[in-house]
């Protein structure tokens, strides 16, 4: 009897035994798996760091090269009548051979062009009236007004001329067509040219706010070219600089009929944004692209642009 619980005892002993043994080993299981689960997320953490960092790396690699490619460039704002006349193409490529800069235009209306100086969008603006250059520069906005080329504004309208002003001055010729009530087209775009308007109407004794209301006045808030178009599609009387005009003339149906008299002068500045007004200005590009504007190479340039392809000279240097 001793016996066979002696062989008992000595069986269950080794089933604790065992059962012991198997916990442990599961227990070692659960405790590498975790280890190596651990390592594993270590190891990713790891590779996503690594990735964040190649990724910031090829960001700042590509603001550096952003940087590189524009090291060279002049934002230019610029009005419509000098854009669309083609002169700063025509100036492009001198420019870059001179002094390595490449222009980037955007073409507006003087008021338009001003704005877009006092948001920080321009280096440098190229524009034509000499009350709101003043202005823009007394507001610490421009550095210096430098008026260096001038051209001449026209009164164009049709051959038939209803309103009789071929030959008369400005100011006669406007009192004419708001006489006769002839169709008139404006630019109404706050431009150097809508302002020289605005100055002819009211020396001819003419109210602009009458005038505005009337139905043979057409304000358009639009561009030299898109004005002219409108002009001759429908007749009418428009005031527009000659080298605009001269560009288009062979798709228009209009005539120069007043010209050269010496309120319709039109007189062009360059005016470097004062980079402690506004930030972001490329300074040094823009005094580059000023001092070349009135160097005397540009000069020749300027002088001879039109000669062969219009017969005549469309800006002339000077104020």
């Amino acid at each position: 009897m001793k016996a066979r619980k002696l062989e008992l005892l000595t069986v269950a002993t080794l089933l604790i035994a065992t059962a012991c043994s198997n916990s442990q080993t599961q227990e070692d299981v659960e405790v590498n798996n975790t280890m190596t689960s651990t390592k594993t997320e270590e190891n990713s953490t790891e590779d996503n760091k690594q990735d964040l960092d190649t990724v910031v790396k090829n960001k700042d690699d590509d603001s550096n090269n952003d940087r590189a490619t524009t090291d060279n460039v002049v934002r230019l704002t610029t009005t419509t009548s000098v854009n669309d006349s083609g002169l700063m193409e025509y100036l492009r490529d001198e420019l870059k051979n001179d002094t390595g800069l490449e222009m980037e235009i955007v073409s507006k209306g003087t008021g338009a062009a001003i704005e877009d100086a006092k948001q920080g969008n321009a280096d440098v603006i190229l524009v034509h009236s000499k009350s709101a250059e003043e202005e823009f520069i007394d507001e610490g906005f421009g550095v210096e007004r430098k008026p260096f080329m001038y051209n001449y504004f026209v009164i164009v309208g049709p051959t038939s001329d209803p309103a009789g002003i071929k030959g008369k001055d400005a100011e006669e010729a406007f009192k004419l067509i708001n006489d006769t009530n002839s169709t008139f087209v404006s630019r109404g775009d706050d431009s150097g040219t809508h302002k020289k308007e605005v100055k002819i109407w009211e020396a001819s004794g003419v109210n602009i706010d009458d005038l505005e209301v009337k139905e043979f006045y057409n304000s358009l808030g639009d561009g030299m070219g898109a004005t002219l178009t409108f002009a001759s599609e429908n007749g009418g009387y428009t005031l527009t600089d000659l080298a605009t005009y001269l560009t288009m003339k062979d798709k228009l149906d209009l005539e120069v009929l007043v010209d050269q008299s010496e309120s319709l002068k039109n007189v062009y500045s360059v005016i470097i944004v004062n980079p402690d007004k506004v930030s972001g200005t490329n300074v040094s590009n823009a005094e580059k692209f000023q001092e070349w504007m009135l160097s005397d190479r540009a000069a020749e340039l300027i002088s001879e642009y039109g000669v062969d392809e219009y017969g005549e000279q469309l800006f002339f240097i000077g104020q």
